[in-house]
């Protein structure tokens, strides 16, 4: 049977930006760079501010969304609750002239990043020095299910992120959508909205990290499926940065060891 408009359960657009470039990720550079094991860095994870280039980065996308065609601009925005989410939907939304009133700005813990437990602030060497037995058992069940002592795995995150899925289809259908959020979460989402296995987003993961600002896109395709579903448009797309004259960047978040 053809699938009725009534019948779309999809935002009609819906984009996934990760944070722009934070001071985390430069004290992280520079703590693997000079052979250290904890990173320099005093605030909580959910404290940690924008870089000058991040803050850079979030105009240079916003004046992309402000480009694009009224009917393709977001009027509704979820963002993580940690202040570089925030500042970059914020930045965003001013660099791309539209007004905090003619939207629906919302912070939701659950977008926040994967949590890292008792491995937080630390550096590859610093994991392997302090916890050899948690790197050696990270090594061996993977990314995707290992769980620090006090942190998420993979799959915490993505379930979390199915009740996000779930509340856009009931309360956001036919909108048009932006996701704030950081990397994992960037990660996670696609799992879920492009039905990807472990083996696949893993791989995705390890031939880069998600650019800082990078857009992903979908587009509500009424033709696919039974009736009709998100279809990838743009997939870490950096290319108002690069046209911006903005550096692109696609570090890891703070607690991140190294990948498999």
């Amino acid at each position: 049977m053809t699938a009725q408009p009534s019948e779309q359960k999809w935002p009609q657009w819906l984009y996934v930006v990760r944070h722009g470039q934070s001071a985390g990720n430069v004290a992280r550079d520079r703590a693997e760079a000079a052979g250290h094991t904890l990173i320099d860095i005093a605030a909580r994870d959910m404290d940690v501010p924008l870089s000058p280039l991040g803050e850079q980065q979030a105009d240079a996308v916003g004046r992309w969304f402000g480009a694009l065609p009224p009917a393709q601009q977001p009027r509704v925005v979820l963002c993580s609750p940690y202040v570089r989410a925030q500042a970059t939907a914020e930045r965003l939304l001013a660099a791309a002239g539209i007004a905090r009133g003619a939207i629906t700005l919302e912070r939701d813990e659950r977008l926040r990043e994967k949590e890292f437990g008792i491995l937080d602030r630390l550096t590859v060497l610093g994991i392997r020095q302090k916890y050899p037995e948690l790197a050696e058992q990270r090594a061996h069940v993977g990314k995707f299910y290992f769980r620090p002592p006090g942190g998420e795995s993979w799959c915490d995150v993505i379930l979390r992120l199915r009740s996000v899925i779930e509340m856009v289809t009931r309360e956001y259908r036919r909108e048009r959508v932006l996701v704030v959020a950081h990397q994992v979460t960037v990660n996670c989402l696609r799992y879920l909205l492009e039905c990807k296995s472990e083996a696949e987003i893993l791989d995705i993961d390890r031939q880069a990290d998600v650019p800082n600002c990078g857009v992903t896109a979908y587009e509500y395709d009424p033709a696919q499926g039974s009736i009709g579903k998100l279809v990838p448009r743009l997939i870490n797309f950096v290319s108002p940065l690069t046209q911006d004259g903005t550096p692109v960047t696609a570090e890891p978040d703070v607690p991140v060891a190294a990948k498999p």
